[in-house]
């Protein structure tokens, strides 16, 4: 366990999670010129996921921090002139294509492990290189298919290539065309100046953490290493060198560094008021979350219906930098269902009411409804809200 040194700055709880807000992009002006391309920079990585309820988490991350970005727009900005790449990081992420140095250490991990949960045909791996050099980006499904006809997890020789080749660095995913995956060369994709590996296993996690500490303003070292997947060793043996400074907060218990920038300055300006994906990088963290914001959040999609508390893709309520309440939404044509809402209090009723009327605009709705309200007699209040 690192011992740290003697922090630079005391912060209270308020102004760590003050510091927390600015550094994800919901305090403060959003940098609309600078757009999804600009929160995926400052994110440094937007995670992925199948569930698509109002919209998909990568389109719910730039919404929530900018207001409504048109969703083409979204998907044009992550795929569009070889500004981002998809690679396993905290999960499945599009990252910033200026990353790709900096997961040369991972690269090189996949290349040098011992087991897969796939056995690679004799052939098959050269195949695919071939078929994506002579044609172009193309689907598993159009290097030969996704899938045998077994289980999910039973995979076509071509699949196990071109994820084996993706995992190498060899082959990139390049944008997501009907939620399936689109891989071409990286030798095609990567811009040459950032086509390499250079970078010994120690930058590549220095770089990392670094990167971590700055969007998220201030974390421990769980929080850090988290962000990106990185071992807590790995963490230990970068951070004196990664620039970030330590620190410690009023109540957190534990060690903590901050990025140096996000202590330069006061935290000030507007908070945003809207709905959270469960894959936020603000709250994908639960230890992190409930230390923040004093909120417990468990996405609940994979718990059996009738043991679910908020619903299936309860989506956090964000108002005043506080979570304030939660949203399990669902589409009916041009209706956004609130199937279940669960308030934090009579004063959560206006936020949660604009929150879901702005999502309801984004996603082309014309009414809201709700089935379900934790608090009942306050529905008649969050309706007329809703009006």
């Amino acid at each position: 366990m690192t011992t740290a040194p003697r922090p630079a700055a005391e912060l209270s709880a308020d102004e760590a999670r003050r510091i927390a807000l600015r550094a994800q992009g919901f305090l403060g002006a959003p940098d609309r010129r600078a757009g999804v391309r600009g929160v995926l920079r400052s994110l440094g990585q937007v995670q992925l996921d199948t569930i698509s309820v109002l919209a998909r988490s990568h389109e719910l991350i730039p919404y929530a921090r900018l207001g409504a970005v048109g969703r083409p727009a979204v998907e044009r900005a992550y795929w569009t002139g070889a500004h981002a790449f998809e690679y396993w990081s905290h999960a499945a992420c599009v990252l910033p294509v200026e990353e790709w140095p900096h997961f040369a250490f991972r690269r090189r991990a996949y290349r040098d492990r011992p087991h897969w949960g796939h056995e690679l045909s004799p052939g098959a791996y050269g195949k695919v290189i071939d078929q994506l050099r002579d044609q172009g980006p193309l689907t598993a499904t159009e290097l030969g298919g996704a899938k045998n006809k077994g289980e999910w997890w039973d995979w076509s020789d071509s699949k196990i290539a071109v994820e084996r080749a993706l995992m190498y660095g060899e082959v990139v995913v390049t944008e997501r065309r009907g939620w399936k995956r689109v891989y071409d060369l990286a030798e095609r994709a990567i811009p040459q100046e950032l086509l390499h590996d250079d970078l010994d296993d120690a930058e590549c996690v220095r770089r990392l953490v670094r990167q971590a500490g700055e969007a998220l303003g201030v974390g421990t070292r769980a929080d850090i290493a988290d962000y990106h997947r990185i071992k807590a060793e790995q963490f230990d043996a970068v951070v004196e060198a990664s620039g970030l400074v330590p620190v410690t907060v009023a109540g957190w218990g534990k060690p903590a560094w901050a990025d140096p920038a996000a202590l330069a300055t006061e935290p000030r300006g507007r908070h945003r008021t809207t709905l959270l994906s469960p894959f936020d990088s603000l709250i994908w963290e639960r230890p992190r979350t409930e230390r923040i914001f004093g909120f417990t959040h468990r996405l609940e999609a994979y718990v059996p219906k009738q043991k679910r508390i908020h619903g299936y893709f309860a989506m956090p309520v964000l108002a005043g930098g506080r979570l304030v309440g939660r949203v399990d939404p669902a589409r009916e044509g041009r209706t956004l269902v609130a199937k279940q809402v669960s308030l934090d209090g009579p004063k959560a009723v206006p936020a949660v009411a604009k929150a879901l009327r702005e999502a309801a605009e984004w996603v082309g709705c014309e009414a809201v409804t709700v089935e379900r309200l934790d608090h009942p007699q306050l529905l008649p209040e969050l309706l007329k809200a809703l009006a």
